[in-house]
């Protein structure tokens, strides 16, 4: 049986394994064969902590488990009092961009907050009041107003004041308007006025698109952009440490979608945010800042497309010359990720034969042997060795718990001997070198 697992962890596993995708909650009930970069991780994290500030690029085949990773090192920063948040890159989400896909992207990352009281994300309001909370306490103390009174209307300018020298202290660009929306969601808050808090919330998660209706909802004069929103998460980093976080966790999957831009203009423009986030944090210019990126060997390396197109870029990313399969490097920036072996899977499937189980309240027929068939099967498929990838190892098998499950007089042995193996991954980015770039 899995020690300590939540039935809702359970259920996010087997509900979102099935669906081929990574479950939000319960990633570390699952974990098996990646302690290495498990412990480096930590190591980097207590860096953060202690202000500096870190880059890393998760890098792997299609399917070799950099999303589940970084969903693992949620679970892991979360319990050491980061807020943390993940987002992907798309055709419409970008870290460069003059029509608004810089701001979506920020958007997402926004919405997807989380903190370990609220680990599946939507975290920005409960941290706002949080952080309101705290400006109240010091502010009835300050005036020696007792704290059931501060509340009170007439008291509303002490608290904005409070607010605004606050955040002036902490922010650097934009802290005026960052300042007077947080007073606005205040004012909202403490007049049980939803709709200003709601107009405050869309300020602050880049949801205006003009001046005009943000003057007019919440009287300020500028909106969140493509060219300014990276300022905005380094003022969320600070205010989240002011309030006693160890720092901002940033995760951004799907990278080969900046290798896929057309235009080459545009994507260098995005490796060079990238070089800018990469150079703020190792330079120390911010603190307590975390950004992981995780993308294929192909977004990494490739010399026409891949951010070695960008030579700022590839002398900073290049492997230590002395590592090797052997001798792992996990300090440096980037880590790749090997593909898991056959014990390893192995452990896995073990664990989520007891997930599945205590999730149906079943005990299955299936045994560590009948596991051991089930692998030989799929590993001994033609196209096994070039298309297998774990995830649908770990969906064919969950698939045929489900069978056996509804249907328990069914032959396992027959279930085993009708896997099929085929090709998951996307269009190889490859074949897009030769295409004619605008």
């Amino acid at each position: 049986m899995i020690d300590n697992i939540k039935p809702k962890e359970a259920t996010s596993i087997v509900n979102s394994l099935i669906g081929g995708v990574v479950p939000k909650i319960g990633v570390q009930h699952i974990t098996v064969g990646r302690s290495e970069e498990i412990s480096a991780f930590v190591s980097a994290l207590e860096d953060v902590k202690n202000g500096h500030s870190m880059v890393k690029f998760w890098i792997g085949d299609f399917g070799s488990g950099k999303s589940f990773m970084l969903h693992l090192l949620n679970t892991v920063a979360l319990k050491q009092k980061f807020v943390v948040t993940n987002a992907d890159f798309t055709p419409d989400n970008r870290l460069y961009s003059n029509d608004w896909k810089g701001v979506a992207l920020y958007s997402a990352i926004m919405d997807n907050i989380a903190i370990q009281t609220k680990p599946e994300g939507g975290a920005l309001p409960t941290l706002l009041e949080k952080w309101i909370e705290q400006i109240i306490t010091i502010t009835a103390e300050e005036h020696k107003i007792p704290y059931m009174q501060i509340r009170e209307e007439q008291y509303l300018s002490l608290i904005q004041r409070n607010i605004m020298k606050t955040i002036n202290e902490i922010t650097e660009v934009g802290g005026f308007d960052f300042g007077t929306v947080i007073v606005k969601y205040y004012e909202g808050y403490i007049k049980d006025d939803e709709q200003l808090r709601r107009n405050a919330l869309k300020w602050l998660k880049g949801e205006y698109r003009t001046k005009t209706e943000a003057k007019q909802d919440l009287g300020v004069r500028e909106v969140i952009t493509d060219l300014n929103y990276y300022d905005m998460l380094k003022n969320f980093c600070k205010l989240f440490v002011s309030m006693g976080y160890s720092g901002f966790m940033i995760n951004l999957d799907e990278a080969i979608n900046l290798y896929k831009i057309s235009t080459s203009v545009m994507r260098e423009k995005n490796y060079e945010k990238i070089l800018t986030i990469y150079n703020d944090c190792f330079q120390g210019k911010v603190t307590h800042l975390f950004f992981n990126f995780a993308g294929t060997k192909e977004f990494l390396e490739n010399e026409r497309r891949g951010l070695f197109s960008y030579h700022a870029l590839k002398s900073r990313l290049e492997t230590n010359k002395f590592e090797n399969l052997e001798i792992r490097d996990f300090a440096q920036p980037v880590i790749t990720l090997l593909p898991l072996n056959h014990n390893e899977i192995f452990v896995l499937l073990t664990k989520l034969k007891a997930i599945f189980d205590y999730n149906y309240k079943v005990s299955l027929s299936i045994s560590d042997a009948d596991i051991q068939q089930f692998m030989e099967e799929m590993f001994n498929k033609p196209g096994a060795s070039e298309f297998l990838t774990p995830r649908e190892v770990i969906r064919d098998f969950l698939n045929i718990l489900n069978i056996i499950r509804q249907n328990p007089t069914v032959d396992k042995n027959m279930l085993f001997g009708e896997i099929e193996i085929s090709d998951e991954r996307p269009d190889s980015p490859s074949l897009m070198d030769g295409i004619e770039e605008l």
